[in-house]
């Protein structure tokens, strides 16, 4: 692909584009250039607001001036083919749309931003499927393969709202889990501190460690059987593997978990046919940034999930 030379850059920030951080608003300001040489040149002093050297997490405010310095970029934003079979997939994976948000079931196996020696992720897939949106964001993040609701912001104001519903723990977001063994009723919470550690080979992991962030998931039973529980699970918190993590902690590893997962019950499921992480996010509400109305979303489980839970056994 074609680069080319850009010359220094003024942008006045608007209404819509004050509140968030002079990062990640020229991450978007600069397709194709790698997040490194972003951060490279915000702390050499290359970019200003009104003239005055600033940190990464400085936050926009409206009026504000703010110089791009002259870097190279791709010719044309780094996003694959809206015909690509993978990217017009994910227009069927689109529950509900409008002028504000969209609901995607996200697959599981499909990560949700590129990266990682990944050409592309959802983001991207759906910035390929609607070009003329020119702000959609993310609003959270769920595990490669964990499938289920993401919700996606089309304007900076709406991404705001729904940040602060989440910063605010007004947002509620339930879980599906097949987890091994018989969950204890008396069970209803798991709270402890989690911290992410990288491991030798390179592989990030998270484990409950008492200097770790604090943190918080709601279980509930929904039907236990005689191979393992489907559990319902609600993370007050959201960080990262929160729900896997703290499912191990309580002696109940998820169906199919390639890192917190236990080896005989993964292989007892795999012969009931599940061929993936057993999580999933079903059920979504929140306040509509525009209506200010409360709305509730769910998505059904894939065929495989369905499938698997055929094969159990009820109690």
């Amino acid at each position: 692909m074609k680069t080319i030379q850009q010359e220094v850059r003024w942008h006045t920030v608007s209404a819509e584009e004050s509140g968030q951080r002079i990062d990640n608003f020229l991450i978007a300001q600069l397709r194709g250039v790698p997040k490194s040489l972003v951060y490279r040149i915000v702390r050499k002093g290359e970019v200003r607001a009104n003239k005055k050297r600033i940190k990464p997490d400085y936050k926009l405010k409206e009026g504000d001036l703010i110089r791009i310095p002259p870097v190279k970029v791709n010719e044309r934003p780094d996003l694959p083919s809206a015909n690509l079979e993978q990217v017009a997939a994910l227009e069927h994976a689109i529950l509900y749309e409008d002028d504000a948000l969209m609901l995607i079931n996200k697959p599981s196996g499909v990560a949700v931003h590129g990266g990682s020696g990944l050409q592309f992720g959802l983001i991207e897939g759906l910035r390929a499927l609607r070009p003329k949106e020119k702000s959609l964001e993310l609003v959270h993040r769920i595990d490669r393969d964990t499938s289920g609701l993401l919700l996606v912001a089309k304007k900076r104001s709406v991404l705001r709202s729904l940040h602060e519903q989440l910063r605010n723990k007004e947002m509620n977001k339930q879980y599906l889990a097949l987890v091994r063994g018989q969950w204890q009723k008396r069970v209803r919470s798991v709270e402890a501190p989690l911290k992410k550690n990288t491991l030798k080979s390179g592989e990030r992991i998270v484990r409950v460690d008492a200097e770790g962030k604090a943190s918080l998931t709601r279980f509930r039973i929904q039907q236990r059987y005689k191979e393992g529980t489907l559990v319902e699970a609600s993370p007050v918190t959201g960080r990262t593997h929160q729900i896997r993590v703290h499912a191990l902690h309580a002696g109940h590893p998820i169906a199919k978990d390639p890192k917190y997962g236990d080896t005989d019950f993964d292989n007892t499921m795999s012969r009931l046919g599940l061929n993936r992480l057993f999580l999933h996010a079903w059920q979504l509400r929140f306040l509509h940034p525009v209506t200010g109305k409360e709305v509730a979303f769910e998505a059904p489980l894939d065929d495989n999930l369905q499938q698997t839970l055929k094969q159990l056994t009820a109690q």
